[in-house]
Formats: C-alpha cells, sequence, structure tokens
C-alpha cells in the first residue's frame, strides 16, 4: 500500500516523506525496515527517530522534525493501532457446527456462527448473530449472549450470567465462577456462602486470557461498556466497574468495590473491598489501595497517597542512610 494512501486513511500529514513508497507493513522504531511504518508516542525514545530505517515514523503534530521520514497525527498511537489493522487480518471462521459440539436442544444461537470442536452450550443459554466458540468453550445455563460474541479457547460463562453486545473473552478467562464467600461454622470450620447472583458484562468489554469475573453471592457484579481487563486479572464478587475503565494485569478488586468510569488500575494493583473509586483516577503499578479514591486523582504505593507526595516521600526514602548518619552524627556532638 502507497504511504500517501495511509495517509489518507488515518487523517495524517506527510512530511520529509515519499507518498509513493510501498509500505508492506508495521514494526517496532529499532527494528523496522525502509517499506515498514513504525511510531513514536514517548518522549524519552525520540532519539531512535534518527537511527531507525523506518518508511515513516507516527509521531504527534510538535514533534521535532529532525529530517525524518513523519507520518503526523494528533493521537500517533491510536494511528498506529489502525495500521496495524490495514496490514493484519486475523483467522476467519465459517459458519457451522463442528460434530464434536454438544448443543442442548433447547439452545437458541443466532445465524452466522461458528461452533468449534467440543464447545458445550447447555440448557436455556440464547446466542446472538456472528458468535466465533473456539475449541472447548463452555457455555452453562440459562445464559445470554448478545451479537458477534467471541470466545477462544477454554473461555467459561457460567449459569445465568449475560453478555452484552461485541463481547471477547481471551484463553482461559472464567466469567462467573462462585465468588470467595464462607462464614465461620464455629469449630466445624467454614461454611461456603451460596453465590446466588450473576456477572454481567455491558457491550464492547474484552477480558483477557487467565481472568476472573465473579458471580455476586447476592445481586450481581458488573463490567460497564467498553471496559477493559488485561491478563490475570481477579474481580471479586459484587464489584461494579464503569465504563471505558482499564484493568491492568494482575490487579485484584476486593469483593464490593465500586470502580468509576475511566479510571485505569495499572498492573498488580490491589484493592481492598467495599470501597469506591471515583472517575477518572489512576493508580500505578503495585499501589495498594485500602479506601476510597477521590475522582481524577492519582495515587501510588502503600498505603496508597497521592502520586506527587509518593515520588517525593521514595526520593527521601533512598536518602534515609544518610539522613540516619548525619543525625547519629549530630546525636554525638550534643552529648
Amino acid at each position: 500500500m502507497k504511504l500517501f494512501k495511509i495517509a489518507q486513511l488515518l487523517g495524517a500529514s506527510l512530511q520529509d516523506a515519499s507518498p509513493e513508497t510501498e509500505v508492506t507493513g508495521v514494526a517496532g522504531i529499532e527494528s523496522a525496515g525502509p517499506q515498514q511504518i513504525t511510531f513514536l508516542s514517548n518522549p524519552k525514545y525520540a532519539a531512535l527517530a534518527k537511527s531507525t530505517q523506518a518508511a515513516a515514523i507516527l509521531v504527534t503534530p510538535d514533534f521535532p522534525a529532525q529530517g525524518r521520514p513523519l507520518l503526523r497525527h494528533a493521537n500517533p498511537y491510536l494511528a498506529f493501532a489502525r495500521t496495524l489493522e490495514l496490514f493484519y487480518q486475523p483467522p476467519k471462521y465459517d459458519a457451522g457446527i463442528h460434530p464434536t459440539a454438544v448443543i442442548d436442544p433447547s439452545a437458541v444461537i443466532g445465524a452466522g456462527a461458528h461452533i468449534g470442536p467440543y464447545v458445550v452450550i447447555d440448557a436455556g443459554v440464547e446466542i446472538g448473530d456472528d458468535a466465533v466458540l473456539l475449541a472447548h468453550v463452555v457455555i452453562y445455563r440459562g445464559v445470554k449472549i448478545g451479537h458477534r460474541f467471541f470466545a477462544h479457547a477454554h473461555a467459561q460463562v457460567r449459569e445465568y450470567c449475560e453478555l452484552g453486545n461485541d463481547v471477547i473473552l481471551q484463553n482461559g478467562v472464567v466469567i462467573g465462577a462462585d465468588g470467595f464467600g464462607f462464614a465461620r461454622d464455629g469449630s466445624n470450620g467454614w461454611r461456603k456462602i451460596v453465590q446466588s447472583g450473576v456477572t454481567r458484562l455491558a457491550d464492547r468489554v474484552e477480558v483477557q486470557a487467565n481472568s476472573t469475573v465473579d458471580r455476586a453471592s447476592i445481586g450481581q457484579t458488573v463490567i460497564g461498556t467498553d471496559t477493559k481487563i488485561d491478563n490475570l486479572v481477579q474481580v471479586g464478587h459484587g464489584c461494579s466497574v464503569g465504563e471505558h475503565t482499564m484493568l491492568c494485569s494482575q490487579v485484584g478488586l476486593g469483593g464490593s468495590t465500586h470502580v468509576g468510569n475511566n479510571v485505569i488500575l495499572a498492573g498488580q494493583v490491589g484493592v481492598a473491598g467495599h470501597l469506591t473509586i471515583g472517575d477518572g483516577a489512576v493508580a500505578t503499578a503495585q499501589t495498594g489501595i485500602p479506601g476510597d479514591v477521590d475522582a481524577g486523582a492519582t495515587v501510588s504505593g502503600y498505603p496508597a497517597i497521592d502520586n506527587r507526595h509518593w515520588l517525593r516521600s521514595v526520593a527521601v526514602f533512598n536518602k534515609l542512610p544518610e539522613l540516619a548518619k548525619a543525625i547519629r552524627k549530630l546525636s554525638r556532638g550534643t552529648e
């Protein structure tokens, strides 16, 4: 595809680049060749723009030209994602039901579905049009799923859960497993609390590999529209997560946590149960959150504090040996 055509499709402007260059793909800035496009959105990698062999670099409108071939776009990372779609086409799955699939006669499946090997669909299930269920997917009794559902191998949806349109479940995802609920039963140990609620995923939710969203003990666990859940995330029973929120790898939400819209919880953030994280909040990696977080706040550390305070505290922490030595010296001088 010609470079000028890609610029048109992306709504980007060319600078110091040959419009007729034939582009065959995309690559990282360090490995891109003369027929590939790359991108640069982080200023700390700007020096790599001088050495890359790429046909063009997707950059912001204010990025210094440096004499390199550029594609300027207000959101180069998003433009790079759209460029990938131009050159990579994922496998297509023809409509049909594999002979090893087990589907209850009462299940209702829309037009155009691809049902792969050893898929199990229980009684009372409803699935919309154009679904793709790959090998060993299991859909429990009474589940309701919208259109264009895509479940990768070994994904499972437990009984009576509800999923909206355009939901994607990556490999090994479990939606609606029992929440972690046990009551102390005197000297007899623990008594399991029946998890009678459900899990509901709204439209355009994606849950990535080996993550779990538990069913509620009573009521529901809810994931809002367009929210994305990374690998190895645990969403406890009775949680509600708002729209356009991102839960990155190894995030854990304790039960009955309420997470707002447009929230970002970075990798390994742990959230205690029964608290609220406001709209637009951000928690940096490995933050431990034992209490409510205000809307729009950015927090770090454990216990979570304002990110700016945390950065200053870390800077002081690194100097503690020197400060301790100075204090001991002053103490000896006053004896």
